[in-house]
């Protein structure tokens, strides 16, 4: 306990400088390592980031994972402290003074996390329904591409047990089981409600952007443009004209070069 409350007292300390300018993202490789799960979650930070116009330095590490504080990419460096996973570090910028989210009334914050919890309930859970329970995904595109920076055998034993790791994780959430089209409801379900709460703003709360528009663009940019041999999720994204236009506009405004996985 003494060791938590030193933690979070030194967070504190921390928070209360400015923004330095020596920051680092640590993620995976993008070309032939990263898996889908992990680019959404990497690229709603980065352009959580670019949307505070905060500069940071982008940083491969093929154990990024490894390195990580929770085990979960991507996470950043700052000063002293060792920050993963995208509420964290909002949280963290949050303390630096750059706040999304600071034109919105206290209703509208609580409907933008309520937002935030479905695309993590559903949008990343089916990226990792896709990745690691749909077999042709998983033999020829996550075991390869997860093991693809080791040597053999390692290669051979860190995908496996990757592998196990995630079924269990999924099963125990209940969505092992599931069915392909059973997913793809969710994820149509989960469409429809973004879709109808965007309408025909230029971000989720009008117009200006929020965590939430960060975040829903990770997990769309990344269905959308992922080659995998199952492309359901992409065909059911399409069907929303205002979600495309949505992942274009955030795009061409955020990232001025191309992104590769």
């Amino acid at each position: 306990m003494a060791s938590l409350l030193a933690d979070a007292f030194a967070v504190e300390i921390g928070a209360k400088e400015p923004w330095p300018d020596n920051v680092s993202l640590y993620q995976p490789f993008e070309v032939g390592q990263i898996l889908l799960p992990d680019f959404a979650a990497c690229l709603g930070v980065k352009t959580y980031l670019s949307m505070c116009g905060l500069n940071y330095e982008l940083v491969f590490k093929k154990n990024a994972e490894h390195m990580s504080p929770s085990g979960k990419v991507p996470f950043m460096h700052i000063g002293p402290f060792l920050i993963s996973e995208f509420d964290p570090i909002v949280a963290f910028v949050n303390t630096k003074g750059f706040h999304l989210s600071s034109h919105l009334e206290e209703t509208e914050r609580g409907e933008m996390r309520a937002y935030m919890s479905l695309v993590d309930n559903v949008l990343l859970n089916a990226e990792l329904y896709l990745s690691w329970c749909q077999e042709d995904v998983v033999t020829e595109v996550s075991r390869p591409r997860y093991g693809s920076v080791y040597p053999w055998p390692l290669n051979k034993v860190l995908s496996w047990k990757k592998y196990y790791e995630e079924r269990r994780r999924l099963k125990a959430m209940g969505w092992a089981q599931k069915t392909l089209e059973e997913v793809c409801e969710e994820v149509k379900t989960c469409c429809q409600a973004l879709s109808e709460k965007l309408d025909k703003n230029l971000y989720f709360f009008g117009d200006n952007p929020s965590e939430l528009d960060a975040l829903v663009y990770g997990h769309l940019y990344t269905l959308l443009t992922t080659v995998l041999p199952v492309s359901r999720f992409a065909e059911i994204i399409q069907e929303f004209d205002n979600l495309s236009q949505f992942v274009s506009r955030i795009d061409s405004k955020y990232h001025s070069k191309d992104l590769q996985h």
